[in-house]
């Protein structure tokens, strides 16, 4: 009986041993090992069995990809203005003997150094650049933590400004401010409007009276043209009249042709200077001797034939 007793307790004794000595580290994790006190090696994912009473599992790490929570702070800005900023930092751990080792908290650590980078950051620009330049201050805050935390086993991946607070009052001033800018770029753009529009109606205006002063001086060089077409055609036709007139009264019967024709034409001219009223007459000597007349043109017109001939 005694000895089940015994068997029972080693037994016991046994399983409570290797609980104890048997561990099983979760995937994405690292636990540390220390042997009598003194760091001894870093167990990763699977199942291990420690050295019962010798060695123990001193710090248990996750390595997975962690966010921080940055509370917000007051900085100051390079004009002198208060503003309050947060954000989150993103870290995780590589070496998991040097996060236990290295330093007693990383985290803490790793929060304050952020504040007082940003608080750094945030000093060298002013307020309004802020806003602008987060990225460029989120990569110079990534920079530094690295830096530092190199030695910790700690690689910190990316940190993002979460909100920049300023006071109501600058708040007040930054509208006023965007709101005057706004109103200045509507009145430049309107006047570039009336610019632009009155530069096109000028234009247009130029082009009008390009066009019309061409139109005008083809319009009188048509004119002229068709002048000097008109007197050309008039004269020749002038020409071969007088002409055809000429071989007419060198023909056979042109004489008699020609002193009736010109008796004809003194009686009608007469008649219609007797007719007005308002005409003043001066009747020659010898108006009844219409023979004579025809007998002075006849002598002109063979004088002129004859001057023609001399030509």
């Amino acid at each position: 009986m005694e000895t089940t007793y015994v068997v029972l307790t080693l037994a016991v004794l046994a399983v409570l041993v290797i609980a104890k000595t048997a561990t099983i580290v979760p995937q994405q994790s690292a636990f540390v090992v220390e042997n009598l006190g003194r760091y001894s090696r870093t167990l990763h994912a699977g199942f291990h069995i420690l050295v019962p009473f010798v060695e123990r599992i001193a710090y248990r790490l996750n390595l997975k990809e962690e966010a921080l929570d940055i509370p917000e702070q007051v900085c100051i800005t390079k004009d002198n203005v208060q503003v309050g900023v947060d954000g989150i930092l993103y870290m995780q751990v590589l070496e998991a003997n040097k996060a236990s080792y290295g330093i007693t908290n990383y985290k803490f650590a790793l929060i304050q150094l952020a504040q007082t980078t940003l608080r750094s950051e945030i000093g060298k620009i002013d307020l309004d650049r802020t806003f602008e330049e987060r990225s460029a201050i989120n990569a110079n805050v990534v920079s530094e933590l690295d830096k530092a935390s190199a030695p910790w086993g700690v690689k910190v991946l990316r940190y993002e400004i979460r909100n920049i607070n300023p006071p109501h009052d600058v708040l007040s001033a930054m509208e006023k401010q965007m709101r005057a800018e706004r109103e200045k770029r509507a009145i430049v753009l309107a006047s570039e409007g009336e610019r632009d529009a009155a530069i096109n109606q000028a234009e247009g205006e130029k082009q009008r009276v390009i066009k019309a002063s061409e139109a005008s001086k083809q319009q009188q060089i048509n004119e002229a043209e068709g002048q000097a077409e008109a007197i050309l055609s008039i004269a020749t036709a002038t020409a071969e009249g007088l002409r055809r007139v000429g071989e007419a009264l060198s023909s056979n019967g042109g004489h008699e042709a020609m002193q009736l024709r010109v008796a004809e034409q003194y009686v009608r001219e007469f008649g219609t200077l007797a007719r007005d009223a308002q005409s003043t007459l001066i009747v020659p000597a010898n108006l009844s001797d219409i023979s004579s007349m025809i007998g002075v043109a006849t002598s002109v017109l063979k004088s002129t034939q004859g001057n023609g001939g001399k030509a």
